[in-house]
């Protein structure tokens, strides 16, 4: 066992008031303690440090050589553990943190443009690293190599989520598929079209997809692609259809494109930001989260927190 680990630390302030004051009535006044457990406390010191500490000497109260090193020695130690044990403060102006997020091409767009303002207003020696979505990043994010997840649906424990909005679905056709211009499309209707899915993981498109298969109802992909926004660009000229996030969808609607409603069926996605509890505290990492809270909150439309 080392010497620290023997050493009773709560003894430091007795003996810095000690040291400092040279009286023991003082030293406890100063740490509001009574005198009779300062006297022990220095009794403990004594046998601890193997020296007298304090001798009485015809002004009062001495310290020995060793004191006056040990006294020394605490006028640079304690500050240090003072900082240790404070509360870490986060200056986002002075700030030089990167911030690793993950997400779709979908949930970057949504945040970045607003989200990236924010930070760089507040924090311009920030960093903000993007990274792509795939089928390990829960893991990424429960092995610290990635610090805060944006997407669509929920996160395995151990990590924790805050949910930010909801977004509807709706379908992207070339403006001669035969449901262009419907108002209403049906499951039926759905499933005889030839689709385009985006691959968030696995070679499914999360929601759509988990859905899909819970009602018995899966979908046929005729094309896959990493991106929603390859998706979109892929739609004009085919009777594809591109299952997008409605905002998303109606954003990359170019000449000889249509939005459709997507069968209700499908239902709404619910998005959020996922990290692991170890962030919690991090006074860095709860800065990002409330600036994302904040910037979705101030959006109007579809994306208001």
């Amino acid at each position: 066992m080392s010497r620290i680990e023997s050493v009773d630390l709560n003894l430091l302030a007795p003996l810095h008031a000690l040291l400092e004051e040279r009286h023991v009535s003082r030293a406890a006044e100063r740490l509001h303690m009574s005198q009779p457990a300062m006297s022990r406390a220095l009794q403990r010191l004594r046998a601890t440090l193997g020296d007298e500490l304090l001798v009485r000497g015809p002004g009062g109260y001495q310290l020995t050589p060793r004191a006056e090193r040990i006294q020394a020695e605490l006028r640079h130690t304690l500050p240090r553990l003072e900082h240790l044990f404070a509360g870490e403060a986060f200056d986002p102006a002075t700030a030089a943190r990167s911030f690793r997020l993950a997400g779709t091409d979908y949930t970057v767009s949504v945040l970045s443009g607003a989200l990236l303002a924010r930070v760089f207003e507040q924090s311009p020696g920030s960093t903000v690293l993007f990274s792509r979505w795939h089928h390990a990043v829960f893991s990424d994010a429960e092995h610290g190599m990635v610090d805060l997840l944006v997407h669509g649906g929920s996160a395995p424990p151990p990590l924790r989520s805050q949910v930010l909005f909801e977004e509807d679905y709706a379908c992207l056709v070339a403006g001669h598929h035969p449901l262009a211009g419907s108002s209403a499309v049906s499951l039926r209707d759905y499933l005889e079209c030839a689709h385009i899915v985006v691959d968030v993981a696995d070679g499914q498109q999360g929601h759509v997809d988990r859905t899909l298969a819970l009602l018995g109802s899966p979908r046929r992909a005729s094309v896959t692609v990493p991106y929603h926004a390859a998706a979109a660009a892929a739609v004009a000229g085919t009777s594809l259809v591109a299952t997008l996030p409605r905002s998303f969808a109606l954003q990359h609607m170019s000449p000889g494109t249509t939005v459709i409603p997507a069968p209700r069926d499908i239902g709404p996605m619910t998005y959020a930001m996922t990290w692991h509890p170890r962030l919690d505290n991090d006074t860095a990492q709860r800065w990002l989260r409330d600036t994302i809270t904040a910037t979705l909150a101030a959006a109007t439309g579809p994306h208001a927190a």
